[in-house]
């Protein structure tokens, strides 16, 4: 299997040359039609909103040929939302599909993956796994989440001056079921008292090793951003090394959520910021130039602001995944509805804005937390839910809206045109 990938990505990145590939020339509309690189599909495997929780952080790994036929097992990971406070999550739930999505099974609380209770300041509080993302380790044959830890004061309200840690675990195909979460060990002192890989992507290299971007912060610095190689050897994840440090120098609470793939050669990462998202490259996947906030390719500002950015990432191209302002959206909180895809320019590491394509349609709810899957060659997968809040905590969505909003959770199905060589 470690062969196969690898002279894949060594034709790639030999007959890759162009900065813009094939996948930019068609002209592509907004909607779900069935031309140019690929068409759009979506369903709904699940829903919840009874005005007390709904789904948050949808995000899926695969296990080839774990499914039915040899088709893959799709393992889906979500949290609840207590959406009567802030970022208030108590559970962590499971599904799967072992036929591409035809059928999937009940969501079912992961005893494993559960919030525990810690003494920490010498107060018992519970602390929750968030912001999971699994993915397939290829070396090892594991499929392998990580996340971040969340903190909480005993009456459930965000601790803000917590420790925060990468939080890992581990699939068990054969039972259905996670190991027992861990926690990353970071190097002692306090730079890293608050770090941790929430809502990030990942890229695992050939031999195995892993380069994990993290954000970290302290009560001096606002948060940055680094990308930690780590190894994993199917049971323990170890922290190695991590390149420089991105920062940016504002009033905002700094660079979060970065989320890293590979193209053509290069490495691409893609940050949050409270004003703007940036982007930057590299050609070591350690060590990036300085960040450049993301336009399109008019020069116009993108619009997206303190919400996740994640890549797609196809042979023939590569796109961003995002919201932005500008789209008929002033009544979604922080503009994170609808959820758009567009191809990059990776020379000028801008967005192409006539490949802007929406996946997820605005209903009035937020659907700024999201996750990619790549299931198969011919397919790639955005997860993501209706987060039922509309302005903060203790604004809760009715639940009959306006807009049509019912916590749904979506998978947008990406078929391509021509197979993912990457895949």
């Amino acid at each position: 299997m470690a062969k196969k990938t690898s002279s894949r990505r060594d034709f790639i990145q030999g007959s890759l040359c162009s900065g813009v590939s094939l996948l930019a020339l068609p002209a592509i509309g907004r909607g779900e039609d069935t031309g140019g690189p690929y068409r759009l599909s979506r369903d709904v495997p699940t829903k919840r909103y009874d005005g007390k929780k709904c789904w948050c952080h949808p995000r899926a790994g695969i296990v080839p040929e774990g499914g039915k036929d040899g088709r893959p097992r799709v393992v889906m990971t979500m949290n609840t939302l207590d959406v009567s406070g802030s970022d208030v999550f108590k559970a962590m739930h499971v599904l799967h599909t072992d036929d591409l999505g035809k059928t999937w099974t009940k969501p079912t609380a992961s005893k494993s993956l559960a919030v525990r209770h810690e003494i920490i300041d010498r107060v018992k509080r519970p602390v929750a796994v968030s912001d999971f993302w699994p993915r397939w380790h290829g070396a090892t044959k594991k499929l392998l989440g990580t996340g971040h830890s969340v903190v909480y004061t005993p009456d459930w309200k965000a601790d803000h001056l917590r420790p925060r840690h990468t939080t890992y675990s581990i699939y068990d195909a054969a039972k259905s079921q996670w190991a027992p979460w861990q926690k990353l060990t970071m190097p002692s002192g306090k730079k890293f008292y608050n770090s941790g890989a929430g809502c990030v992507q990942r890229y695992d290299l050939e031999d195995g090793t892993i380069l994990l971007p993290i954000y970290f912060s302290s009560p001096e610095i606002s948060s940055r951003v680094t990308v930690a190689r780590c190894g994993f050897d199917g049971k323990e994840l170890t922290f190695q090394l991590h390149g420089n440090e991105l920062a940016v120098a504002d009033k905002t609470r700094g660079l979060h959520e970065p989320s890293l793939t590979r193209f053509n050669g290069e490495y691409f990462l893609t940050i949050r910021n409270d004003q703007r998202g940036y982007v930057t490259r590299s050609k070591d996947g350690l060590n990036y130039q300085q960040i450049q906030s993301w336009k399109f390719d008019d020069s116009a500002d993108l619009g997206n602001y303190n919400t996740q950015q994640h890549w797609v990432t196809h042979s023939d191209g590569l796109f961003l995944v995002y919201t932005r302002r500008g789209a008929n959206n002033d009544h979604v909180f922080r503009h994170r509805a609808p959820l758009f895809m567009a191809q990059i320019d990776p020379k000028r590491l801008c967005v192409i804005r006539r490949t802007e394509r929406i996946l997820v349609p605005e209903r009035g709810a937020r659907l700024g937390n999201f996750g990619v899957t790549h299931v198969s060659a011919d397919e790639t997968w955005v997860t993501v839910s209706e987060w039922m809040q509309t302005w903060g905590p203790n604004y809760i969505m009715p639940i009959e809206n306006k807009h049509g909003s019912n916590g749904s959770v979506f998978v947008a199905r990406i078929h391509w045109s021509k197979p993912n060589r990457i895949y």
